[in-house]
């Protein structure tokens, strides 16, 4: 019986040229993350990383120790939506991040301030009306997961490796995981945004079926170090 576990990648660079790679916060994280793996893998994993820069370093760094020779499966299906488009056709201005971030970093609560901006861009990605303005909707982004995590199963039935893990982003997990539970969009992205950065969320195949067997475990990052948690 597999145990798959999916990664949320390293706190990522908000606000920097080029989000998609990690801060120094995130580096650490993968690290930790590493750590703990050294605990909980018993032999060598079956690994798949989104192409994204931010998931190929997490599992790089996360691996190293335990795992340096581990075949890392590139599968862009685990990629994240376009979060910066799915900002901009919310507020055009939101299109250079770097705004955003000055933005919410002017707020009192600049956590509850982008959590409601997230809200309001995520609300009008999924519901319905304006699908033809994006590059990947709402359903192709859930059909996109939902066929990845599938093919996943089913490969893994076959082949029957004793543990998975795939480096992926939070919305790619809310998604696994509100399929699994039949959550709505709006369920799925209260997800989303609890899921911190290098946490962990462990599935359990039945056949080629899976099952939830916890959401967003990040206990070993708040426990080597409480200031390195981080959502964003």
């Amino acid at each position: 019986m597999t145990t798959i576990y999916l990664i949320r990648h390293g706190q990522a660079s908000f606000g920097a040229a080029s989000y998609d790679q990690l801060s120094p916060n995130g580096e650490l994280q993968a690290k930790i993350l590493g750590q703990y793996f050294d605990e909980i893998l018993k032999e060598a994993p079956y690994v798949v990383a989104g192409s994204m820069q931010r998931h190929q370093q997490t599992a790089s760094l996360a691996l190293a120790a335990r795992f340096p020779e581990a075949n890392v499966l590139t599968d862009s299906s685990w990629n994240e939506f376009n979060h910066q488009q799915v900002f901009a056709q919310y507020e055009p201005r939101f299109n250079q991040l770097h705004l955003l971030k000055e933005d919410v970093a002017q707020h009192e609560n600049p956590r509850a301030y982008l959590s409601k901006i997230f809200a309001g861009a995520i609300e009008r990605w999924t519901g319905g009306e304006f699908h033809h303005e994006y590059d990947e909707s709402w359903p192709d982004f859930k059909n996109r997961v939902e066929t990845a995590l599938q093919n996943l199963c089913n490969e893994l039935a076959e082949t029957k490796p004793r543990y998975a893990v795939v480096f992926t982003s939070g919305g790619v997990i809310s998604v696994a995981a509100g399929k699994i539970l039949g959550l709505s969009p709006e369920k799925t992205f209260a997800l989303n945004w609890a899921i911190a950065n290098t946490s962990m969320t462990t599935l359990r195949l039945t056949g080629n079926e899976p099952q939830l067997l916890s959401l967003n475990e990040h206990h070993f990052i708040k426990a080597a170090d409480p200031s390195l948690l981080t959502w964003i």
